[in-house]
C-alpha cells in the first residue's frame, strides 16, 4: 500500500469555496489560507443560533500502544461513510503539535483512504494557530519578567511565578532553565519551558465560547504571589488585551476536507495527558449547527481524553454525546496482554485473552456516562476472523454493540457497518452522567475519579496536601479536575498495561488554572514538556527540490 503522503497527493483537493459550500457557509465567513484552508468567521453563530444541533459522536479508544490503534483515522473514515450514506456530516478534530509530528509519532490526520488534506500543511504550521498561543504565552511570561525589573510596583515573589515559557516541539533541555543571568538582564532565577499544547492557553482558547470570553479568562490566569502571598493575575499586569490580540485570529476555526472531498473542522490541539485533549468548544459547537452529524474524538484512551471531554468540555459547554465509540485493535489488546511488539501482528488467541481486559475496562468506564456504546475494531489486513470473532462475542456478551472498519484501507467503503449503526444509536436518547458533583471537595473529585476510572486508591505528596488545602480556602474547589497522568495504562504507571486492580495513584502536584477553568491534577511522573526518542520522526522525513515532501507524515 501506498504511503499516507503518496496517497494524499495523489487525491485531488477541491477548492475550499467549493467545500464551504457544502456546508452553506457564505463567502462573508470565510478568510481564505490559500487555495484548500479557510478560516471560518465566528460570527457565523448569529446566523445558525435558531438551527436544531445535529448528533454528537465521539471517538474514543483503548489505552494507546506504540503501533498506533488508528483513532483520527477511524473518525474520519466514520464521517466520510455518513456522508457517503447521504448525511450530512462533519469531522472536528484537533489541530496537530510539532511535538508528536517531529517526535515519537509522526502526524496526525488520519492515514491511508481515511485523511484530513492538505495533510502536510495541517501537520505542520496550518493556518499559526499553535505558534499564536506560543506567542500569546511567552508574551505573558516576559510582561511578568518586565514587571519585576522595572520596580515590581505588585510586589510579585520571584519565586513564586507559576506559568512557565512554552514551544512547541519536544526539548527535554529546556524543562528546568535559569534566566535573568548577565548585568541588565532581569532577576536571575529558575524557569522552564513547556510544550505549547499544554498551556492554559492552549486550554482555554479551547473553552472559550468567543472573543470576550477569551479576554476574560486570559485576565484571569493566575501568574504568581505576591510577598504577601496574595495571588496575580495578567490582568493586575494589564496583559489581557494585547494577548488576546495575538489570538483574534487562532480563536476562529480552520476548515478542511477528506480526501473524499467531505468538510472538516480542525481547530485547538491541548495534549489528554496533561491537558483536556479535545478541539475546541467553539468548532464543535459551530459543527452541530452545520451539520446533522458531527463526529469528534477525545485524546489518547477513555480513561484521559473521553473522561475529560465529558467532565470538563461537556460540562462547560453543555453537551451530550449521543454516541461514544471506542476504538480498538487486535494488536493492541494483545500488547496488553504482554504480547512482545515484535509478535502482535501475529495470530494467538492466549494473549488476546489476556488482553482483552483492557477492552473491558473502557467499556465499563464509559458505561457511567453513557449506554450508547459502540466498540469497533479497526481492522488490518492480516488479523485473524477467529481472533476478531472473540472480540465481537465478548462485546455481544457484555450487551455493547461492535463492528469494523477498513477506513484506512477502504476509506468511506470501509465504515459503512459503523455508519449504519451510529445512525441507529443515535436515535436513542441517552442523558450525560456526571461522575461527581462540581460542590464535591477536591479531594473527593479525585478519590470519585480514582475509584471509578483508574480503579484504585490515591496517595498525596504533602505538597499536594498543602495545594489542595489552599485551593480550597481561596474558594477554587468548585471547579472541575483535569487529570495529568500517564496516557499508556489506566492507572499512572505506564507499565501496568491490561486492566490492573487495587492500583494507587500517585497525586504529586495540583494547579489551579482560573482562565481555562479547571484545577489540574498531576499524578505520577506525567511530564509537561517531552523528549525526544532515540530515533525520533524527524529522521525519517525530508524534501526535494521541489518542495515534495517524504517520511512518516
Amino acid at each position: 500500500m501506498k504511503s499516507d503522503i503518496e496517497i494524499a497527493n495523489s487525491i485531488s483537493m477541491e477548492k475550499i469555496k467549493s467545500i464551504a459550500d457544502k456546508l452553506n457557509i457564505s463567502d462573508e465567513y470565510l478568510y481564505n489560507y490559500g487555495n484548500y484552508i479557510a478560516k471560518i468567521d465566528n460570527e457565523i453563530m448569529n446566523d445558525l443560533k435558531r438551527k436544531e444541533n445535529g448528533k454528537l459522536i465521539l471517538v474514543t479508544s483503548t489505552n494507546p500502544t506504540p503501533m498506533g490503534e488508528g483513532k483520527t483515522t477511524m473518525a474520519i473514515g466514520l464521517d466520510d461513510a455518513l456522508c457517503k450514506l447521504g448525511y450530512k456530516s462533519l469531522v472536528t478534530l484537533r489541530e496537530p503539535s510539532l511535538g508528536p509530528v517531529f517526535g515519537i509519532k509522526g502526524g496526525a490526520a488520519g492515514g491511508g483512504y481515511a485523511q484530513v488534506v492538505p495533510m502536510q500543511d495541517i501537520n505542520l504550521h496550518f493556518t499559526g494557530d499553535i505558534h499564536a498561543i506560543t506567542a500569546c504565552n511567552n508574551l505573558m511570561c516576559a510582561g511578568i519578567d518586565n514587571h519585576i525589573m522595572q520596580g515590581n510596583t505588585l510586589n510579585i515573589d520571584p519565586n513564586s511565578i507559576l506559568v512557565k515559557r512554552c514551544m512547541d516541539i519536544n526539548d527535554r533541555a529546556l524543562r528546568q532553565i535559569e534566566i535573568g543571568i548577565g548585568k541588565n538582564n532581569g532577576i536571575e532565577r529558575k524557569d522552564g519551558f513547556v510544550i505549547t499544547v499544554a498551556t492554559e492557553i492552549m486550554a482555554i482558547l479551547c473553552l472559550s465560547k468567543d472573543l470576550m470570553d477569551l479576554k476574560q479568562r486570559l485576565g484571569r490566569i493566575l501568574v504568581a504571589k505576591d510577598k504577601d502571598g496574595k495571588y496575580i493575575t495578567v490582568h493586575d499586569l494589564s496583559l489581557e488585551g494585547a494577548m488576546t490580540i495575538l489570538l483574534k485570529d487562532a480563536i476562529k476555526p480552520n476548515l478542511v476536507q477528506t480526501l473524499e472531498n467531505n468538510p472538516a473542522i480542525i481547530h485547538g490541539g491541548p495534549f489528554a495527558n496533561i491537558a483536556h485533549g479535545c478541539n475546541s468548544l467553539i468548532a464543535t459547537k459551530m459543527a452541530l449547527k452545520l451539520a446533522s452529524y458531527v463526529v469528534t474524538e477525545a485524546g489518547f484512551g477513555s480513561d484521559l481524553g473521553a473522561l475529560k471531554f465529558m467532565d470538563i468540555k461537556s460540562r462547560i459547554g453543555d453537551l451530550n454525546p449521543d454516541v461514544v465509540i471506542i476504538n480498538t485493535t487486535l494488536r493492541s489488546l494483545k500488547y496488553n496482554g504482554l504480547c512482545p511488539k515484535e509478535e502482535v501482528a501475529s495470530k494467538n488467541i492466549e494473549y488476546l485473552e489476556k488482553g482483552i481486559d483492557n477492552l473491558l475496562v473502557h467499556i465499563e468506564n464509559m458505561k457511567k456516562f453513557t449506554s450508547n456504546i459502540i466498540v469497533c475494531l479497526n481492522k488490518f489486513e492480516n488479523d485473524s476472523e477467529e481472533e476478531i470473532n472473540y472480540v465481537n462475542k465478548f462485546c455481544t456478551n457484555l450487551n455493547v454493540e461492535f463492528s469494523t472498519s477498513t477506513a484506512h484501507r477502504n476509506g468511506s467503503e470501509g465504515s459503512i457497518d459503523l455508519a449504519k449503526k451510529v445512525v441507529e444509536m443515535a436515535n436513542n436518547y441517552c442523558k450525560l452522567n456526571y461522575l461527581y458533583k462540581l460542590e464535591d471537595s477536591i479531594k473527593d473529585k479525585i478519590e470519585i475519579l480514582s475509584k471509578e476510572i483508574f480503579h484504585g486508591a490515591v496517595e498525596y505528596s504533602d505538597e499536594a496536601l498543602k495545594q489542595i488545602d489552599e485551593a480550597t480556602k481561596l474558594g477554587y474547589d468548585n471547579l472541575p479536575i483535569c487529570i495529568a497522568k500517564t496516557q499508556y495504562s489506566i492507572t499512572d504507571d505506564a507499565k501496568k498495561l491490561g486492566y490492573p486492580k487495587d492500583n494507587i495513584v500517585h497525586v504529586r502536584s495540583i494547579k489551579v488554572q482560573k482562565g481555562a477553568g479547571f484545577i489540574v491534577i498531576y499524578m505520577g511522573n506525567i511530564m509537561t514538556m517531552p523528549g525526544l526518542s532515540k530515533t525520533p520522526s524527524y529522521m525519517n522525513m525530508d524534501i526535494d527540490e521541489h518542495g515534495v515532501i517524504t517520511g512518516l507524515f
